[in-house]
C-alpha cells in the first residue's frame, strides 16, 4: 500500500535522473505530503517517442469509468496496483494496461505502523543518500475529458509488492499489511519504460525487492490531520521500532 508521499525537490532533477535533454516547462508546487485520495497532480515519466515528464493525477481512471458517477464510485481504490495482478490476472484492469507503464518520482513516502496504540505511528521512508527516487507505475488517460479544457486527463497508479523485511516490520497492520511500493533503481526504471516490454521481463521487474539496507526511515507526527504543508511534516519524533 502507498497512499501518502512527498515531492519537495526540484523537478529538473527528474530530467537529470532520466537523462532528458528537453527544456522543462512544468509548473509543479513542491509538497511535503499529499494523500492519494485527494487525486493530486504528480510528476511521472512516460515513454512517448522518448522520455516525457508529465503531471498526471494520482488514482487511475480506467476505461470502464466512463461517467462522472462511475469515477466517483470506483476511483478511490485505484491509487495502487498490486503487482501480482498485472501479469497473472487477465481480467484485471492492470493486466489490460500493462503496456502503459510509467515511473513515479518522489522524495519519500509514508507508511503507518500498528504499535497497539490508539493511533498508528507514521514513518517517513526514503532511499539513502538520494534526493529523489522512483516507483514503477501504470497510467491511463481518462475516458471522460477535462470539463474546462476538453483534454484527456492523465492518471496513474503506484505498483505495490510484498514488503522487504524492514517495510514488513513497519507496515504490519490492516488489510494491505506487509506491502510496499515497487521502488526501482535507475537501470530498472529505464527497463520499465522500454517499448513493447515482454510479459516475462515485466514479471521479472515486478519481482525486484529493493534492499532494506538502502532505505532510511524515521517516525513522524500524524499526517492525516489538517496541517501546513511544510518541512515540519518530516520532523522525527521519539519512537523505537
Amino acid at each position: 500500500m502507498c497512499y501518502d508521499m512527498s515531492f519537495f525537490s526540484n523537478i529538473k532533477l527528474i530530467a537529470d535522473f532520466m537523462n532528458i535533454k528537453d527544456e522543462i516547462n512544468i509548473q509543479f508546487e513542491p509538497t511535503y505530503h499529499k494523500v492519494a485520495q485527494s487525486f493530486p497532480k504528480w510528476p511521472v515519466v512516460i515513454n512517448d517517442g522518448g522520455y516525457k515528464i508529465k503531471l498526471f493525477e494520482w488514482g487511475v481512471i480506467a476505461d470502464y469509468m466512463n461517467t462522472p458517477e462511475k469515477i466517483k464510485q470506483y476511483r478511490t481504490s485505484m491509487a495502487n496496483a498490486r503487482s501480482e495482478k498485472i501479469i497473472v490476472d487477465r481480467r484485471s484492469v492492470w493486466h489490460r494496461i500493462r503496456q502503459q507503464r510509467c515511473i513515479v518520482f518522489t522524495t519519500g513516502f509514508f507508511e503507518h505502523h500498528d504499535a497497539g496504540l490508539k493511533k498508528k505511528i507514521p514513518f517517513f521512508i526514503k532511499v539513502k543518500n538520494e534526493t529523489i527516487f522512483c516507483f514503477a507505475g501504470l497510467y491511463n488517460y481518462s475516458p471522460v475529458p477535462d470539463l474546462e479544457t476538453g483534454e484527456a486527463i492523465g492518471t496513474f497508479s503506484v505498483i505495490t509488492r510484498d514488503a522487504n523485511p524492514l517495510m514488513a516490520k513497519i507496515h504490519n497492520g490492516g488489510n494491505n499489511s506487509h506491502r510496499m511500493p515497487l521502488v526501482l533503481t535507475k537501470e530498472l526504471a529505464e527497463q520499465w519504460l522500454e517499448e513493447d516490454l515482454s510479459d516475462e521481463k515485466i514479471n521479472e521487474i515486478l519481482h525486484y525487492e529493493f534492499p532494506e539496507t538502502e532505505m532510511e526511515v524515521w517516525p513522524v507526527n500524524t499526517i492525516r490531520t489538517r496541517k501546513d504543508d511544510g518541512e515540519k511534516v518530516l520532523e522525527q519524533v521519539e519512537y523505537e521500532l
